[in-house]
């Protein structure tokens, strides 16, 4: 799919895993390059605040820890919220949410399409509302994460860049602050994804403005979930010209491949499946978690 949509470059960002790089690397064809990604859980004031890590070392001993910690987070957190959500009198199971997951570590999304299951909800963003699993809802549990500035010493220590996702997108329809974005930078922050699917346009041209000032290059994503949120992979992606400036913000060549890099997008593993069932490979995960 990636190469049927003009891609030559995709990079798997999942939520607080590397899971699926080295499976989707076996898969792919074509020359397809896959970068080494994840998408860091951070939190500031009770917002979750995501950072992307590109390039870095997968056998770094202070990001992998941080890692494994942040997902046996995921495992308490979710048994926690269907706990409320019986005290709530939902009849939803751990046990299902698992069967959800299939695997991949456990998000909200994978509670709401128990909630949807459950008929306790029309659709997957009723379930994201106060009334159940949004932010702050009834039903909701805090996660564990880092702070901004730290999500980024860890991708920079493990040899990586690290760029902030979808800054427009914080919680309760709030970007994230402007002074948790200096403060990243001022912690050697490479980007910023001004360009990003459920940012509006003024929105793109707002943060590609604040990237330019702020001396960041600005990226784009399709943040692609496979069948989720429909198959969107290539809607939005990374100029080769800033590709090739992230990867030499990692010390590599700014060309990989030996060639022209083309544009880059971002993928999680359920949109790397789905792909491979049509012929092709990639994957991620996205802003609600």
């Amino acid at each position: 799919m990636a190469r049927e949509r003009g891609l030559s470059v995709i990079a798997i960002t999942d939520h607080d895993t590397t899971a699926g790089i080295e499976e989707a690397r076996s898969a792919a064809t074509d020359g397809l390059e896959i970068v080494t990604g994840v998408e860091l859980s951070a939190l500031h004031e009770g917002g979750p605040v995501h950072v992307l890590g590109y390039f870095f070392d997968l056998a770094a001993e202070e990001l992998s820890a941080e890692l494994k910690r942040l997902r046996g987070d995921r495992t308490l957190r979710m048994a926690k919220m269907v706990a409320k959500l019986n005290d709530l009198g939902v009849p939803a199971t751990f046990e299902r949410v698992l069967e959800i997951a299939d695997g991949a570590n456990l998000t909200r999304p994978h509670l709401a399409r128990v909630l949807v299951e459950l008929g306790v909800v029309a659709n997957l963003d009723k379930a994201f509302t106060p009334q159940w699993i949004g932010i702050g809802g009834r039903a909701y549990v805090e996660k564990h994460a880092v702070p901004p500035p730290r999500a980024v010493d860890l991708i920079r220590a493990a040899g990586g860049v690290a760029v902030l996702a979808h800054p427009g997108l914080y919680f309760h329809g709030r970007p994230v602050p402007q002074e948790v974005i200096e403060e990243m930078a001022e912690h050697g922050m490479a980007g910023l994804e001004a360009n990003h699917p459920d940012h509006t346009d003024d929105q793109r041209a707002a943060y590609a403005g604040m990237a330019s000032r702020m001396g960041l290059i600005v990226t784009g994503a399709s943040d692609c979930h496979g069948a989720l949120r429909g198959m969107r992979m290539g809607v939005m992606t990374t100029e080769p010209k800033a590709y090739a400036a992230l990867r030499q913000a990692a010390g590599l060549s700014r060309e990989s491949n030996d060639r022209k890099s083309n544009d880059m997008t971002r993928v999680s593993p359920k949109a790397r499946e789905s792909a491979a069932r049509k012929g092709s490979a990639a994957g991620r995960a996205g802003a609600r978690s």
